[in-house]
This record gives structure tokens, sequence and C-alpha cells, in this order.
């Protein structure tokens, strides 16, 4: 990012007005905003429909949530879908570069506290999650909506820390872990007792991402979770639809963006072949591309080679590709060494939720190297040259290339993501007592996301008859039982 394109924090525009706080690029941009979420308002049948349904009853009345989640056009609803069923909602966005700042400028204009802006510095993140995560009055969320598990790492960080301070000083070349440690040492000299009090009053998280649930799967076999939590990544209408179907639309989107390159006739490998992969490597298929895929997992790579694709290793595969797109969500799948190899002009993104699937740590050190900014913040392309004179090029400094050079998922395919994150959060609310654990959200209610759908997509359903019902044994008009699903 250039120094031109990066916001000065001290001109930072920071409202407040009405007891409201937010930080946004520009609040003009509210009416632009207000324009885009009335055209994905129409696109989002299933929030709009739960608004509809439960907006009378106001579930969340008074309830306090969080919410890190990628601050777009799609994410206003889902806020204002929060707001209108009653609840006090705060906001920052979960990755420096996926804010449409006319989303966050509209949401902010109308009275909601968000933080969040295009091409924040790490330090300037991690602030906003702080600010998003802390109420007027000092106290913490009831409820949190979180995307890769940051707000909820942030409380448990600081929670254990206030336990054992000696953890923030533990050596480590992760910057954006000193960063967190940074913030969470100043917290402690503030109120030794922050995160325990906020802790406390958590009831829960609904967590949007693949690897914000690995973290809390991991955290629950550890003892440490502190709190409730609902996986809605892995209800259907979320899994196939947001990193499937999702990822088909907005990853050839945010490369054409970036680059204007033709991806027909090039050779691509989508690194990992599951949810999110099948869908980029789809999108490589339809634009023409030869595509290979790399995999760890046996099934999956059975699964990629009866679609028609190559599976091979990244290693195998250096002297043919022209694009590389991760897709795994996890660290070190393309390396320094491996874009040391690679082709002249080869392009690498990541589509996967962090920047650490690109080794990017070690490429910014690679002895020699030569690093050009093409495009600034508004979408993020460096040219990165190497000793012996090749070039390679990485998207969105290896964060998500959809939101970071694209505008992320359309609107119909988040809806079907939201409307889960809407009914998860009602749910936390009703059973706020509920042990600590990682939970799914019930087939009835993954069924009824997608029943909230058809209609606007012209499909009728075919109805069981009498017969047919007590031959499968489930209820004529009642959900499905897991053995009879077909996905």
């Amino acid at each position: 990012m250039g120094k031109k394109e990066r916001i000065n924090k001290e001109k930072m525009k920071d409202y407040s007005r009405d007891n409201t706080d937010y930080k946004v690029k520009d609040i003009n941009l509210a009416a632009f905003g207000r324009k885009e979420i009335g055209i994905a308002e129409k696109e989002m049948p299933g929030l709009m429909a739960t608004r509809e349904k439960y907006g009378p009853k106001k579930p969340l009345k008074g309830i306090k949530i969080m919410g890190s989640l990628h601050m777009t056009i799609q994410t206003a609803v889902l806020i204002e879908t929060l707001s209108e069923l009653g609840a006090d909602v705060r906001w920052c966005s979960c990755n420096i570069f996926s804010t449409q700042d006319h989303a966050a400028a509209a949401i902010a204009k109308a009275g909601i506290p968000v933080f969040a802006w295009k091409g924040e510095t790490l330090e300037e993140y991690w602030d906003c999650t702080m600010m998003a995560l802390t109420w007027p009055d000092g106290s913490g969320p009831d409820q949190i909506v979180d995307d890769g598990g940051d707000a909820t790492l942030l409380i448990h960080r600081g929670y254990a820390a206030e336990g054992n301070a000696k953890i923030l000083d533990e050596p480590t070349d992760n910057k954006e872990l000193l960063i967190i440690n940074n913030l969470l040492k100043r917290q402690l000299k503030r109120d030794k007792q922050h995160w325990h009090n906020v802790a406390k009053d958590v009831k829960g998280v609904s967590e949007e991402t693949t690897t914000g649930v690995h973290r809390l799967i991991h955290m629950q076999e550890r003892g440490e979770l502190l709190f409730q939590a609902i996986n809605v990544n892995d209800s259907v209408t979320k899994s196939k639809f947001d990193n499937v179907y999702g990822c088909r639309h907005s990853l050839p989107d945010g490369i054409k963006r970036a680059m204007d390159v033709l991806i027909s006739g090039k050779t691509v490998m989508v690194c990992g072949y599951g949810d999110v992969g099948k869908g980029s490597a789809e999108a490589m298929k339809s634009e023409k591309a030869k595509v290979i895929v790399s995999e760890i997992d046996p099934i999956c790579a059975l699964q990629a080679c009866m679609a028609g694709f190559r599976v091979q290793t990244v290693e195998q595969s250096l002297k043919e590709t022209d694009i590389y797109v991760t897709t795994t969500g996890n660290k070190d799948i393309i390396t320094a060494e491996h874009m040391s190899r690679m082709k002249d002009q080869a392009i690498v993104c990541n589509i996967g939720h962090f920047d650490n699937e690109i080794q990017m740590s070690r490429l910014e050190k690679w002895p020699g190297i030569k690093k050009e900014e093409i495009k600034g913040s508004e979408c993020p392309v460096h040219r990165y040259t190497f000793k012996d004179g090749h070039s390679i090029y990485v998207l969105a400094e290896g964060r998500l290339i959809n939101l970071g050079c694209a505008t992320g998922h359309p609107s119909f395919v988040m809806s079907n993501s939201f409307t889960n994150q809407t009914l998860a959060q009602i749910d936390i609310a009703a059973n706020p007592k509920r042990h600590v654990g990682v939970y799914m959200l019930s087939k009835e209610l993954d069924e009824e996301v997608a029943r909230l759908h058809l209609e606007q997509l012209g499909a009728t359903l075919t109805k069981l008859t009498q017969q047919q019902a007590d031959y499968l044994g489930v209820k004529k008009d009642g959900p499905f039982k897991p053995q009879h699903y077909r996905y």
C-alpha cells in the first residue's frame, strides 16, 4: 500500500452525535451506500423475510451484539436486520481491505456505531476491533457475530493475559501477534480485570468461517472456550452458498479487476478442494482455464479427479502455472521458495480467510527482492521482482482477493449465509445458559433458510405423499432426517 493511498490516522474523520461513536473514511458516502443497500435488500429475501417474521417480536431487544465481519453492502443489510430485531449493534470489519466505504458510511449515518474503512493498517484494524467490543459505558457485548474468530481471539487472549501477563512477552516473529499483544498490554494497564468482566457477560458467538470454527473447536478441546459458539459455517445453506457458489462468482471478478488478464487458456492451480476450492476450480474451468488442484485429503483429491481436474503438488506445477489461488485456511501453502521458482509474471492470490496461506512475511525479506506497488489500497496489486529478473504479482497482499480487489460475494448468496447468522443470534438469545461448546443450527432451520429463497428463483417444491413419507420414516410436512440429505 502506497503512502498516498494509506489513510492518515490523524486525518481520519471521527464523528460523534447522539452518543453514537464511529470511524469511517467519509460520511458523505452515506447516500450512495443507502442506494446500494436498497438494491441488496431486494436480492436478500432470507433476511427480509426474517425481519418480517421476527421484527414485531423483537427477540434481540436490548441485547448488545458486536460484529467482526466484512463491512460490505450485504453486511449492512445484516446489521440493520439485527437492529430491527431489537439489538444494540456495534461493528468492525474482519479484514483490512474488505470494507466498502459507502456501506460503512450508510450504517454510521443510520446511527449504528461502525469502525471500518478500506486500507486500514493492522494497528488500526485491531484498534477498531477493540472499539467495536467496547460500549460507551466500558462494558462489552452480550453476543458476537464473528468471521475468522478475531473478536473471540481478542477476548480469550486478553482473559488469559489477565491470569498470566507473561504470555504477552513471549518471543514471536508474527507482526500481527505483536500488535495484539501491545494492545492487550495497554488495556491491562488501564484495567486488570477488563476481559474477565467482558467474558462473563458474553452469552455466545456465531462464527462465519471454516477457519474460525477450527479455532473454536481447538479452544474447546483445550478447555479454554469461555462461552457457547454456534458453527454457522457448516450449515448447508452457508457452506455451499457462500463457499462454493459465492467463490464461483467472486474469484474471477477479483482477478479480472486486479490484473485485467484473460483467464482463458492459462493454467491455474487451485490449492485445496474443499468447498471454497470446489467453487474456485469450477469458476476457473468456466473461464476455460486449464485447472490443476493440489490436495492433502485423498477423498477431496478423488473428487477433483472425478470433476476432471489434474491433481498434483505445487512443486510439480511451478514451471507451467500462470495463476495460483489458495483456498485452504491453512498456512504456508505457497511459500517464498515456491514464488522464487515461479514463471515470470505469475499471479498469486488467496481466497481463504487469512493472509498466511501465502508466505508474505518471508517474501518481503527474500534476498534481493524488489517490491513495486501497481495499484493502491482500493485494489491492491504488487509486483515482486527477484534477483534473477523474473517477477510475480501478489494480489490484495495475500488477503482475500474477492473482497480486497472486488466487492465479494453477491447479495443473494450472502442472504443465505446471513439469514443463518441472524437465526444463530436469535438462538443464542433464547438459550443464554446453554453449556459451553460448539453447536450447529438445526436441520429444520437449514431447510427454512433454503425455503425462504426458493420463491425468488421461481422454484416449486414437490410435496411428499403420505405413503412416501411413511416409506422414508419422516413427517409428511416435516424436515428430512440427516440420513435423507442428498448434498
